[in-house]
């Protein structure tokens, strides 16, 4: 398969035998088809799903099947042919606001998740089929507390991910209301807090959740306060990039397939709700090449000052190399295979 994913939400890597040729783009709009020609060019070739708010995807590698969330009212759509066509996989989803879909392998077959708005958490066992709901996370202490800025002012599950060495070991971040982790997937969860601090501005706003790939007790989380590390699995944390930062409002991180020391970063300098009045994010992509510590610049061919936000970004690894996808909140899709140096336009309006 050589298809890879872009979403604000959901799975980010990606991998293949051969260069990525065909990218599904998840936007307001649908799913919007794009492929790559023998010369390299992209091009659009089709939408799907159209007139629907997409919200995230995931892959399950063993079938190959693509899993889509839908925004209000949507649910979860299934793929068995690389995005062409799509159906409804919904029954037992009784929050069918979709805001995140993960996946992991138990004893050979996949276990598909789903995040929901308002704060929900379900799990099904027969490739989407049938769903059943974990309630112990929106029944979680301190949940009175969970707040969402922003119009319809309801907190969601935004963000999941598992730990590769067990499968059952999840963690669940809720924007605003904290990251949480599961050790018996997803029956009980408990809240990993002490990153979060009385004076932040953004109460415990999480958006992404990472593991490093070669050292999985290690996690990076982008939050509306910036960048954070753990070296114990969550348990303490340090605070890596902050409010005032060129990214000061971090949506993705993404480790290098050639080396987990390096990492990829995109978001907007400024808070939505400054952006979105003023017009104008000052979106970029960063890397660092020592875990956190210091970012330079991996925007080149990007524009400067980017308006737009950049709130989806993904990686595909293949055994020459990768290409790394980014995507604006007009629409505007980029694409860079030599790590960051030249991003190119390759899809806009969309």
């Amino acid at each position: 398969m050589t298809t890879a994913c872009v979403a604000p939400n959901g799975m980010m890597v990606y991998r293949g035998n051969a260069a990525c040729a065909r990218l599904l783009v998840g936007t307001v709009k649908g799913v919007s088809v794009l492929e790559r020609n023998s010369g390299g060019d992209w091009r659009v070739t089709g939408l799907v799903m159209s007139e629907r708010h997409i919200s995230s995807f995931v892959l399950e590698p063993v079938n190959g099947g693509i899993y889509c969330g839908v925004h209000r009212g949507g649910g979860v759509f299934y793929s068995g042919d690389q995005g062409r066509s799509w159906e409804a996989r919904g029954r037992g989803l009784s929050i069918d606001h979709v805001y995140t879909v993960g996946c992991t392998i138990e004893n050979g077959r996949p276990v598909v998740y789903a995040g929901t708005e308002p704060v929900g958490f379900f799990r099904s066992f027969d490739e989407g089929r049938n769903w059943e709901e974990l309630p112990s996370l929106r029944n979680a202490e301190g949940r009175e507390k969970w707040c969402f800025p922003m119009k319809p002012n309801v907190p969601h599950v935004k963000a999941m991910t598992s730990d590769p060495r067990d499968p059952k070991h999840l963690f669940a971040g809720v924007e605003q209301g904290g990251l949480f982790t599961s050790v018996d997937g997803g029956l009980t969860w408990r809240e990993l807090d002490e990153y979060a601090k009385p004076t932040d501005e953004n109460y415990r706003d999480v958006h992404q959740i990472v593991l490093r790939p070669n050292h999985p007790d290690e996690l990076y989380m982008t939050t509306g306060m910036g960048l954070y590390r753990s070296t114990n699995t969550g348990e303490t944390w340090e605070h890596m990039t902050g409010r005032y930062d060129r990214v000061g409002y971090p949506n993705q991180v993404i480790f290098s397939p050639a080396d987990d020391r390096t990492i990829y970063m995109c978001g907007s300098n400024r808070i939505p709700g400054k952006w979105r009045v003023e017009k104008e994010a000052r979106a970029t992509v960063l890397v660092s090449r020592d875990l956190g510590r210091t970012w330079q610049g991996a925007a080149g061919g990007l524009p400067d000052p980017m308006k737009p936000n950049l709130e989806g970004m993904c990686v595909y690894a293949w055994p020459g190399g990768f290409s790394l996808f980014a995507g604006t909140t007009d629409g505007t899709v980029y694409c860079t295979d030599d790590h960051g140096a030249h991003w190119r336009e390759i899809a806009s309006g969309i």
